[in-house]
């Protein structure tokens, strides 16, 4: 399976620097709209799995602490500002999102080690995420937005996000008993979640080429 998995960590990549090309396109096209801050997110998040990708002699440890104090809290961070603030046009609603995870965090880096940080920061995090989800789908059901899916640039985050944070959940909580235990269901959820991350991407640059900004 090693094999597999090398060639969808390739794929991912190239799946997020396709978004990356895309986002770009678009944010030279409308420097005004809130949208390019999508752009310039897609940006770091390929840098940053690009760096680690090819980074394989650096420390373990190092890779860890980085995902639990910058890349982690950056990609839920974003969604929230996005979802709360944005979307949902809720200041309060972005300051309850951010401030729970980021004291939630803050408190387990005094109590725990960095790997039951990382877990508890994306347990968390997609706990947050879901609320913010449900919500945001509400919100399109009651507008008929759902109905003009096609146009709906949000109705492709909304899936992508979906597909991997929430679909990857039971993964974050029960991956070290299966890969310890079960290595047979460790490995295909992880097949899943390196398949649902490439989607993910694929369908963010489907969300600027099909979707309208709202």
């Amino acid at each position: 399976m090693s094999e597999v998995f090398n060639i969808l960590k390739n794929a991912l990549l190239i799946s997020q620097l396709i978004s990356v090309i895309i986002g770009l396109l678009y944010l030279f096209k409308r420097k005004t709209s809130y949208w390019k801050w999508f752009s310039v997110y897609l940006v770091i998040i390929f840098i940053q799995e690009y760096f680690w990708m090819q980074g394989t002699s650096i420390d373990k440890q190092y890779r860890i602490a980085y995902y639990v104090f910058i890349g982690v809290p950056l990609e839920y961070l974003f969604f929230y500002w996005l979802y709360a603030l944005k979307s949902q046009k809720s200041k309060k609603l972005f300051m309850l999102s951010t401030s729970i995870y980021v004291i939630t965090v803050l408190i387990s880096v005094i109590y725990k080690n960095v790997d039951e940080v990382f877990s508890i920061s994306v347990n968390v995090g997609t706990m947050i995420l879901i609320v913010l989800i449900i919500l945001e789908f509400i919100k399109q059901i009651k507008t008929d937005d759902i109905l003009q899916f096609k146009q709906n640039r949000m109705f492709y985050i909304n899936l992508g996000l979906i597909l991997f944070y929430i679909g990857n959940y039971p993964f974050h909580i029960f991956g070290p008993e299966l890969y310890a235990n079960h290595l047979d269901i460790w490995n295909a959820y992880y097949f899943y979640f390196l398949t649902t991350n490439i989607l993910m991407y694929i369908l963010f640059s489907i969300a600027f080429i099909w979707g309208k900004r709202r």
